[in-house]
């Protein structure tokens, strides 16, 4: 009596064109490949390859070609599947200039089983993978989400606000640490970024009149320095990001996009530049595209007589979404009169201040499209008060 796995694979090779399906399991070691040649087999291979040896995989790919023109004759192409993850783009790259259809999916698109102990091996993975390519080559809805996998340039583009959000982020974490040390000890008003800090420390006294320890003082010194060199590549980085911005405003009639983000009132370089980079660049075709990408998409549940929302998504742009929270709280600030700020206004006095936050991220995903709208069309989001020059 067959198997339901045989009578699946039997569905396989009469319904799939002729191709061989591989899906890659990536890991700093090894890499497994997992294969199906349909409709030529009922049964999926695995291959090994030591980790980031291309020209051992493209081989194995070549070898699995041969063996299917000598069973049947036919040149048949690969297919080959990834998960994103941290190995970036650089195999599909590589895929793709070597000749063969390469595809990047979002791994948390990928149906999984709902039991509490679910089994997970990167053989299930890898078979999971190739099933999941074959379904979304047959035009199968919704069975995963492929990644857009941005050029090297767009890529390169978004290193230089990147790179900046993290050393500021550096420097206030080190800062920090100058002034908890400081507090234990009685101080409390000493500011390690002003440009007095190695007079001041000369000076400061603890809480009960003693001058610093000598192995605090210094530890605090070396602080200062890090400080320091934090400051100095801050504004290296600052620079490179305002020649990008400016590269990328043409002079005519027609203003670029970054152009028009900075005519906006609340709007500077960093978040104009974070904003197109990260995300406003793509090309989506609706509203919901633009939600969806920064993870502020709502998250509905819905069965039967139960009806309620589970908040946003948080699928999408980690560093879109943070970035349009913080717009949305500097427009409130700079944009009072705007239908947006006049919107949160009523719906945070309707619901009470309890809901601020949570009203502060659907402004942001309204704030988004509305962007979005108007770098794409010109549509000019009502009330939005401009800069001048």
């Amino acid at each position: 009596m067959p198997t339901t796995e045989t009578i699946t694979a039997a569905k396989i090779t009469t319904t799939e064109s002729t191709a061989i399906f591989v899906s890659l399991e990536l890991s700093r070691s090894t890499w497994l490949i997992t294969a199906l040649a349909a409709p030529l087999g009922a049964k999926m291979s695995r291959h090994q390859v030591r980790g980031g040896d291309m020209p051992e995989l493209l081989k194995r790919f070549s070898d699995m070609q041969h063996a299917v023109r000598h069973r049947t004759g036919q040149i048949v192409p690969v297919i080959v599947i990834q998960e994103a993850g941290l190995d970036g783009f650089w195999i599909h790259r590589a895929l793709v200039a070597a000749g063969i259809e390469s595809h990047v999916v979002d791994p948390a698109s990928i149906a999984v089983s709902r039991r509490h102990r679910r089994a997970k091996t990167d053989r299930i993975d890898g078979e999971a993978l190739v099933r999941t390519l074959m379904a979304w080559r047959r035009g199968e809805p919704r069975v995963c989400a492929m990644v857009r996998v941005p050029t090297p340039e767009e890529e390169d583009r978004r290193r230089v606000c990147r790179e900046l959000k993290s050393l500021v982020g550096e420097r206030i974490r080190h800062v920090n640490r100058v002034k908890g040390i400081l507090f234990a000890q009685g101080i409390g008003d000493y500011e390690p970024r002003n440009k007095d800090r190695r007079h001041r420390l000369e000076d400061l006294r603890t809480g009960d009149g003693r001058p610093l320890p000598h192995h605090l003082k210094a530890l605090v010194l070396r602080e200062l320095e890090i400080i320091e060199l934090l400051n100095r590549q801050i504004e290296t980085v600052k620079s490179e990001r305002d020649a990008l911005l400016a590269e990328m405003q043409p002079i005519g009639s027609t203003p670029g996009p970054v152009r028009m983000l900075l005519g906006l009132r609340g709007i500077g370089p960093g978040f104009a530049g974070a904003l197109w980079s990260e995300g406003l660049f793509r090309t989506f075709r609706n509203r919901r595209q633009v939600a969806a990408y920064a993870g502020l998409a709502p998250t509905p549940w819905k069965s039967g007589t139960i009806n309620h929302e589970q908040g946003v998504s948080k699928a999408g742009n980690p560093r879109l979404r943070a970035i349009a929270v913080e717009t949305a709280w500097l427009w409130l600030r700079h944009q009072p009169g705007s239908a947006l700020s006049r919107w949160f206004h009523n719906r945070v006095r309707q619901l009470g201040p309890r809901t601020k936050k949570v009203t502060i991220v659907a402004l942001a995903r309204k704030l988004l499209v509305a962007l979005w709208k108007y770098v794409t069309s010109g549509i000019v989001i009502e009330g939005a008060a401009m800069k001048t020059v």
